[in-house]
């Protein structure tokens, strides 16, 4: 189960990504956040009301808040680094986020055993790869770097934090929208902070419509991806949920191939075969 739920998780996240970093190429990274954000809180809101979720208030949803916090600093460092790419250098570098839920894992005293340390290797290697690092291209930005590294630290806490805000599935619900609402709060603070100091909120022309619906399945996408994470920490050894999570690079890669036509360069081929063989060595092992 705990293979299962991680790699929905890495399919979902690397589908909002992919999703999320086209539209802050077009409107206002942050303006990405809040409004998916906000949409994915909505929904939530419902399912709360519908399942009694509120009955499962109790002190593990501080850190349900704390994911909130830092969510969307993580989320609108890692937009604006994907804005600026290039891709193939912010997808790999962002999935050193699994370093924060795998050092928890260990200190945890999580042991993971011979096939699954070689499965973490590779599965490792191949994301690393499956971004397609450019190592003869143009020089990065440092700025797109330091993004990127912020991010990852970002969104590995939130992996962290979201595996210990709930227990049961009721709970989750209610963990997700005080995280999704804590999200929204924070970035609409943000945006706010931004638009009296001049900063652009809306794209010119004002927001485009048509984008709600991408804008909605980025937020939902995400917000259901940091819930089956959750199931699949719970159900075995964070250490292989996380690693296994940690491969949307690749689901980022080939939606690129699929909606953009990129092409896969050798690199990027190999990285997700090895990241294959990564993903057969743990949910064996």
């Amino acid at each position: 189960m705990t293979a299962l739920f991680a790699l929905v998780t890495s399919l979902l996240w690397g589908l909002a990504d992919f999703g999320g970093g086209l539209l802050a190429r077009r409107s206002p990274a942050l303006t990405v956040v809040v409004v998916s954000q906000s949409i994915a809180a909505a929904v939530l809101g419902v399912i709360v009301l519908a399942t009694g979720g509120w009955s499962e208030a109790g002190p593990r949803l501080w850190f349900a808040f704390a994911a909130g916090l830092v969510g969307p600093v993580a989320m609108l460092c890692f937009y604006k680094a994907l804005a600026l790419g290039p891709m193939g250098v912010v997808s790999p570098l962002a999935s050193l986020a699994v370093a924060v839920p795998l050092s928890v894992g260990l200190v945890l005293g999580e042991r993971p055993g011979l096939l699954q340390v070689a499965g973490i290797a590779v599965a490792v290697t191949g994301v690393m790869l499956a971004g397609g690092p450019r190592l003869g291209g143009a020089a990065v930005q440092r700025r797109t770097v330091w993004l990127t590294l912020v991010a990852a630290l970002g969104f590995g806490t939130v992996l962290a934090l979201i595996a210990e805000a709930s227990t049961t599935v009721t709970g989750l619900f209610l963990a997700l929208f005080v995280q999704r609402a804590t999200n929204v709060a924070v970035g609409g603070t943000a945006l706010y902070v931004s638009s009296r100091r001049g900063g652009a909120v809306l794209p010119q022309g004002g927001l485009p419509w048509r984008t709600l619906p991408a804008l909605g399945f980025v937020g939902l996408a995400d917000v259901a991806a940091n819930g089956t994470y959750s199931v699949a920490a719970q159900h075995g050894p964070v250490t292989v949920a996380a690693v296994l999570a940690s491969l949307y690079p690749v689901v980022t890669a080939l939606a690129a191939r699929g909606f953009l036509s990129e092409r896969l360069r050798a690199v990027q081929t190999a990285g997700a075969g090895l990241a294959l063989v990564g993903t057969l060595l743990l949910a064996t092992g």
